[in-house]
């Protein structure tokens, strides 16, 4: 009886040795997905807030590269603002008529800072008076300043060798247009004054293209 009772505990002790359990690495596993579907989780208002974030983050970057780049294909300005505005030397200071013709002689076609500190031409007639227009150094094919030749009487561009006339209208290109003209009047002080042109323009008998 005692051996039959001993045999019967023996099986019992390897049968529940075989036994189906839950094994560590189960719970582990199942422990790490609950945490993997936690870390998946994320509040939609904090995503928004990243992602505006992120969005003018990329705005405030492209914009600081795409402004200085367009600017750069911007054509060089022809003169014309709201009003006049006093022609300036070289070193700023403001020019007066008596003494700007005591120095520069009849025919001078001599650099100006004119109407938006365009360099622009003052121009002495014959008879020793200012003409009554200035003339935009700025050529009209890709935005060299021109120079005056005196020994050629015209303007002649060093970049692509266009040429133009004593008052600016295109002898030779590949300059389309004429160089824009601004009127030059005398204040009652003195002062020498440029002011945008916007009548027609006398040399085509059309608007200015500037305006």
């Amino acid at each position: 009886m005692k051996f039959f009772t001993a045999l019967v505990a023996t099986l019992a002790a390897t049968a529940s040795a075989f036994a189906p359990t839950k094994s560590a690495s189960f719970g582990s596993r199942a422990v790490a997905v609950k945490a993997a579907e936690g870390e998946l989780y994320i509040d939609q208002d904090r995503r928004n807030l990243m992602n505006l974030i992120l969005v003018g983050s990329a705005a405030v970057t492209v914009g600081g590269l795409a402004v200085p780049y367009i600017l750069f294909f911007v054509p060089p300005s022809a003169g014309g603002g709201a009003g006049g505005s006093p022609a300036k030397n070289a070193l700023g200071d403001d020019l007066f008529s008596k003494a700007y013709l005591a120095s520069h002689g009849a025919g001078d076609h001599s650099l100006a800072q004119g109407l938006k500190g365009d360099a622009t031409y003052l121009i002495v007639k014959e008879d020793g008076t200012l003409e009554n227009y200035g003339l935009n150094a700025v050529c009209t094919h890709l935005g060299c300043v021109v120079p005056w030749s005196a020994a050629n009487n015209k303007f002649m561009c060093p970049c692509h060798g266009s040429q133009y006339a004593p008052d600016g209208h295109v002898v030779r290109g590949p300059a389309p247009l004429p160089l824009a003209l601004a009127h030059c009047d005398v204040a009652e002080d003195d002062k020498i004054i440029f002011s945008p042109w916007t009548e027609d323009d006398f040399r085509t008998g059309g608007k200015g293209w500037w305006n």
